[in-house]
């Protein structure tokens, strides 16, 4: 579907649902599938439903339900009411979730099974409808109500990096015109199919993996449970997918537990002539995993580390790089496969201006601001916080540092509030500094910080590191239990000798663990700027907390560089 003659979200559905009316549409994987005359009939009746439960044209609607055919029944139900869609992302507390439902005044929740539990005990004078079951409810048809092309569609709240959640009002133009503009990366066609993997409540997914291939009659898979290897590798095999949408944790897992390690392992792959036909191998057997019809791997949401992009690139896997913020629908640059350039997002996209503030002499460093049709209304009950978002001269601030080149490409250097300045007043940017740290075999995950004596990194090692290091504690217990067996009846002697090996035990984990985290520091370090070298490097004993697109919540961590907040 080239155009729309109706620019909103209703018009685009029931312009395809004709169109495409008996071409399948949403399905689970290895389950229930909806055409996409079905899909507009069934949100004709789901609007009835919203309706009856008391909703009224300009009223919220929440959506908190796991990704499915019936999330996008009942979005389309939402605004075929003429209400506003408010999608929750389910890894959101109750708390959250309960904030999110008053702050914007929601008279209605869809709700899936799985969820039920996190609204059950609040105190909400609101309707719950359960996500599936209230479309069979809906017999009677209401009146088409029509919506405008600059009113509010959804209102996406984003826990973001930076604390409190903020209410982003997008409109159907922002979300269509950003779906229209992504031509120019890639045009799907009736035979696209498209695995689904990242939330529906998140908008990289919502425009990019949902409106898009609606719009061109493509056919959209889920699965019924998180994308574990055991649940994602059977589906690529069922699906063979030819489009998928990624953030950047998901490949970069595959290529250093699995890619890296492999080739590494071969004698072959120190010799400069075999090492890049062993990449290339190494990418042929990448595709075959994904279903070996691949052609378009979006990879976005956060920064893809660049040691795992070369890879990619060097092995010719169809990986695509886009940049964007929900506040812009959510895509500000991208670049189809045959044109990425290691590092940079790709050039602006088609209707969408991006500008440097105040470039800095040199290295034309700056903020990124951007202005088009995909640019949001504004922050929903926040008009401070609107303003703030937006120069005098209507150009919106992106909050991120980063240069364009002389062809036109944008390169993301990282968020302006987490910059640290140099003693001699160099821009540092953690987030360079923990993809370095990320590239070690040991490193699950890393948060660089800036502290009294310098900068201070944190790194939660991997699983099997882990293990390793425990075991290592674990002989020592083992050696102490067995002297105390023993020493039988000689208790005094045999607790004191306990006592003892149980220390020299905690010693020696601890040494070990000395000994590999230093490692690790200097190994990075080597491949820093001087100004950009790490002071300290402690551990961190679990997992950090991360926003739904997998990037670290900054504002969690303390900044002194003493250890985490929990």
């Amino acid at each position: 579907m080239r155009t729309l003659d109706d620019f909103t979200l209703l018009g685009m559905i029931e312009k395809s649902g004709k169109r495409y009316e008996n071409n399948p549409a949403l399905r689970m994987v290895g389950g229930e599938r909806f055409t996409y005359g079905q899909v507009d009939a069934l949100s004709s009746r789901s609007a009835a439903a919203i309706a009856a439960a008391g909703v009224s044209p300009g009223d919220r609607v929440a959506i908190l339900a796991e990704s499915s055919p019936y999330w996008g029944i009942a979005f389309f139900g939402i605004v075929k009411a003429g209400a506003i869609a408010v999608p929750i992302l389910v890894d959101f507390s109750a708390e959250q979730i309960k904030n999110i439902i008053l702050h914007s005044g929601a008279k209605a929740v869809l709700c899936s099974p799985k969820q039920r539990q996190k609204i059950a005990s609040l105190e909400l004078p609101i309707a719950h409808l359960d996500v599936k079951e209230h479309i069979a409810s809906g017999a009677r048809p209401i009146a088409r109500i029509p919506a405008e092309p600059d009113g509010v569609a959804m209102i996406v709240y984003t826990s973001g990096t930076t604390g409190l959640s903020k209410g982003v009002m997008l409109t159907h133009r922002n979300i269509l015109s950003n779906a229209l503009a992504c031509r120019s990366i890639i045009i799907l066609h009736r035979t696209d199919r498209l695995l689904s993997i990242l939330p529906l409540a998140h908008t990289y997914e919502f425009t990019i993996g949902f409106i898009i291939p609606l719009l061109s009659g493509s056919q959209i898979f889920y699965l019924d449970r998180p994308p574990s290897p055991t649940v994602l590798l059977p589906a690529l095999k069922a699906v063979r997918p030819t489009i998928m949408l990624s953030v950047p944790l998901v490949i970069e897992k595959i290529y250093r537990s699995n890619i890296k390690p492999t080739l590494e392992g071969m004698k072959l792959y120190a010799n400069p002539f075999f090492k890049p036909i062993l990449i290339r191998f190494a990418g042929f057997k990448l595709m075959k995993t994904f279903g070996g019809v691949m052609r378009f791997f979006g990879v976005g949401g956060a920064p893809l580390a660049r040691d795992v992009e070369t890879f990619l690139k060097k092995a010719r896997f169809p990986y695509a790089i886009g940049y964007g913020l929900t506040e812009c629908s959510p895509l500000i640059a991208g670049c189809s496969p045959a044109k990425t350039h290691v590092g940079s997002t790709g050039p602006a996209l088609m209707g969408v201006s991006v500008r440097i503030a105040d470039p800095k002499p040199g290295s034309g460093e700056g903020e990124l601001q951007a202005k088009g049709d995909s640019i949001f209304k504004g922050d929903y009950r926040g008009p401070a916080r609107s303003a703030e978002a937006f120069t005098q001269d209507g150009w919106f601030r992106t909050g991120d540092l980063g240069f364009i080149d002389e062809k036109k490409r944008i390169f993301v250097r990282g968020r302006i509030k987490t910059m640290i300045l140099g003693a001699s007043g160099e821009n540092i940017y953690p987030e360079e500094i923990e993809a370095v740290l990320n590239q070690s075999p040991y490193v699950a995950e890393s948060l660089v910080l800036e502290g009294e004596e310098g900068l201070t990194a944190f790194v939660y090692l991997k699983s099997e590191v882990l293990e390793k290091l425990e075991a290592t504690f674990k002989d020592g217990i083992d050696t102490a239990e067995e002297l105390s067996s023993r020493m039988g009846s000689a208790i005094a002697n045999a607790e004191k000798s306990v006592v003892s090996s149980i220390g020299q035990a905690i010693d020696d984990a601890g040494k070990a663990a000395e000994r590999l985290l230093e490692g690790i520091r200097k190994e990075t370090n080597e491949k820093l700027t001087s100004f950009s070298r790490i002071r300290t490097i402690k551990l961190h004993s679990e997992p950090f907390e991360k926003t739904p697109t997998q990037k670290i919540k900054r504002f969690l961590y303390s900044k002194d560089g003493t250890a985490p907040k929990s």
